[in-house]
């Protein structure tokens, strides 16, 4: 079986969804840009330095989806996807998902952003399984907590370790597996698969791939 697992930001997109909706949500008056816009370009050099306390993070990203109703969440998540996300979908990332889906067992998209955010950008982009940390819900409605391990660093093999069984595969199954990554934080997933693949990769992740003969690919 060959197994092929996806990054989503600054791998197949040409930015980061997370910060995006952040900044969308700022930009859109939901979120006091004062008080909003500093933290969320704190987190995000965090996130790059590999230093990001996820929980911390988490309950940054999470708590504004419990302001507000489902229903509104969604419409504008379909603008953000408009103005935000078709714009950072490059055609080398299209063709390399073209080419992965034709070729691989299974492909999944596994990333720390929360569901809510990257569900509709893993459909546009047609990869039907999604790994990703996941909100917690009842009734439909976001309580501002995640259900579960956060889908981040070593809680990513966790992640995907769970979602297999749920496919009825185990890891001897799987001859090959294969995942593209451009950052630091994705190392402990990385180091677990038989095909590494730096993506764009950031400078840690890019000296790291040359001295471990990992090859390294542009999608933008």
């Amino acid at each position: 079986m060959r197994l092929v697992l996806f990054d989503l930001d600054n791998t197949l997109l040409a930015g980061d969804s997370d910060f995006e909706w952040a900044q969308f949500l700022i930009d859109q008056g939901v979120l006091d840009r004062e008080v909003y816009e500093a933290r969320n370009l704190e987190f995000y050099e965090h996130y790059k330095a590999g230093t990001l306390d996820i929980h911390e993070f988490l309950d940054f990203q999470l708590k504004p989806l419990a302001r507000h109703p489902r229903p509104q969440l969604d419409a504008w998540h379909a603008e953000f996807m408009r103005t935000r996300i078709l714009p950072i979908i490059t055609a080398k990332s299209r063709a390399l998902l073209e080419k992965e889906l034709a070729a691989a067992d299974l492909v999944a998209i596994i990333t720390a952003t929360n569901s809510f955010v990257t569900a509709p950008i893993a459909r546009e982009l047609g990869v039907a399984h999604l790994i990703a940390t996941d909100p917690e819900q009842v009734n439909g409605e976001f309580t501002g907590g995640v259900a579960g391990i956060p889908c981040f660093r070593e809680g990513k093999i966790a992640r995907l370790d769970a979602w297999l069984a749920a496919q009825g595969v185990s890891r001897g199954d799987i001859a090959e597996s294969r995942f593209y990554s451009d950052s630091l934080n994705d190392l402990p997933l990385l180091e677990s698969v038989t095909h590494p693949v730096a993506v764009d990769p950031d400078p840690t992740l890019a000296a790291h791939a040359h001295k471990m003969g990992w090859p390294v690919i542009s999608l933008r």
